[in-house]
């Protein structure tokens, strides 16, 4: 089977959340299939990695994203329903790729990694190949969190996003043979939006072997979060955490340190924390598991939380129990709750880390182990995916089209 995967990001270096879960799929599928890739890039640093990728495809081709082009796209875009997603995620020579593959290489089934690359599986030259779509989670939703959250002129952009992108997520969630998505939460979403939809769950895993502790937990104070940090649900939940719960947790522990861990810190969080030398804002490192395998306690304090945090699967597969906002709690999986503590407000917040921290190291490592997290291996979470791409191959997408026509009628 030829398997034509289209994706935002490249999936190389496994090291932020819609990377992960695209790389480990990617690693299954060409096991099994002819994989092309075709994947946007972003900056020269991800270009950097094409090679990598070449180890795990048949082929691959990267597309560099121009970001002064594509904003003024976006301004263009405004007035009419196209969602900015769609303005912000494109590149010159995608639909002259696109027609080269299909022309010399015609794939049996597209599969379509978030719903920015949906609508390349919608239109010529893939609109009569079957599709999958993996939503990972719902983008729209996201941003009407977000709107809801956060102020004008912002909330306005954010919640027309939510509106338009929830429309078109809707189409594409039908027109697909199949929309994935990461958990439940995600699954009740998907199928609000699109009824007819066939809708699966297909979880996030962890690599448990690879982030188990190789030494004995570290006897510190350290509280760490690891995320990408130009990402707005990181910055904004971190600035929240650094300005109202930080000074609660120094004025019990003044012990206590503070890593932020991730690449890309916004100029407001590197202000913020400046004069704080209990903070450390590291930026890009080349592997956490040495941050969090030195740390007692992770946070992750995201008050805007869609699909499964992997920041919390790993910090806790790494030996360390978490500190979780309720946002972040329902996307947490069952195995993994034992080991993460629900807290919302700086008071509760700082209590339950300053408690944490007054645990033994073999305490925190033991809270820890209390996840199951056999049950989470990727090769278990993913075990479905081949099953639906084959079923999807199949079809000569005249019911998917038949099933939009409906949907649109």
């Amino acid at each position: 089977m030829r398997v034509l995967v289209l994706t935002h990001r490249l999936p190389y270096a496994p090291n932020r959340g819609d990377r992960l879960r695209a790389f480990h799929m990617l690693q299954r599928l060409h096991t099994r299939a002819e994989v092309e890739l075709v994947s946007f890039v972003h900056d020269d640093e991800e270009a950097s990695h094409e090679h990598e990728v070449r180890g795990f495809v048949s082929h691959v081709t990267t597309l560099r994203v121009p970001k002064a082009r594509n904003y003024v796209h976006a301004l263009a875009a405004l007035p009419t329903r196209t969602p900015l997603t769609h303005a912000l995620l494109d590149a010159p020579g995608m639909i002259h790729t696109l027609r080269e593959i299909t022309r010399t290489r015609r794939p049996d089934l597209v599969f379509a990694y978030c719903s920015g690359m949906a609508k390349f599986a919608m239109q010529p030259p893939l609109d009569d190949i079957p599709f999958v779509l993996d939503f990972v989670d719902v983008d729209s939703r996201k941003w009407r969190d977000m709107a809801e959250a956060g102020r004008a002129p912002l909330s306005w952009l954010y919640q027309r996003e939510a509106t338009t992108l929830g429309a078109f997520e809707a189409k594409a969630a039908v027109r697909a043979h199949a929309a994935l998505v990461v958990n439940e939460r995600e699954a009740r979403i998907a199928q609000e939006l699109a009824p007819t939809a066939t809708v699966r769950v297909l979880a996030n895993g962890v690599e448990a072997g690879r982030l188990k502790p190789v030494s004995e937990p570290a006897d510190s104070a350290r509280v760490v979060f690891c995320g990408v940090m130009n990402y707005a649900p990181n910055n904004e939940g971190m600035q929240w955490f650094v300005r109202e719960v930080w000074p609660l947790v120094r004025a019990a522990r003044p012990d206590a340190t503070l890593a932020i861990v991730g690449s890309d810190p916004t100029a407001e969080l590197i202000s913020q924390c400046a004069e704080d030398r209990s903070i450390e804002v590291t930026g890009r490192v080349p592997d956490v598991r040495d941050w969090l395998w030195q740390s007692a306690v992770a946070v992750a304090p995201l008050h805007v939380a869609r699909g499964v945090q992997n920041k919390v699967l790993e910090a806790v597969a790494a030996g360390l129990p978490v500190v979780i906002t309720d946002a972040v709690a329902g996307g947490v999986p069952a195995q993994v709750a034992p080991a993460a503590f629900v807290a919302n407000t700086p008071t509760s917040f700082a209590e339950k880390i300053v408690e944490l921290l007054g645990r033994t190291p073999a305490e925190r490592r033991a809270i820890a182990a209390k996840a199951d997290l056999d049950a989470l291996k990727w090769d278990s979470t993913l075990e479905a995916l081949w099953p639906i791409l084959q079923e999807a191959a199949s079809r000569n997408g005249s019911d998917d089209r038949r099933k939009l026509e409906r949907s649109v009628a």
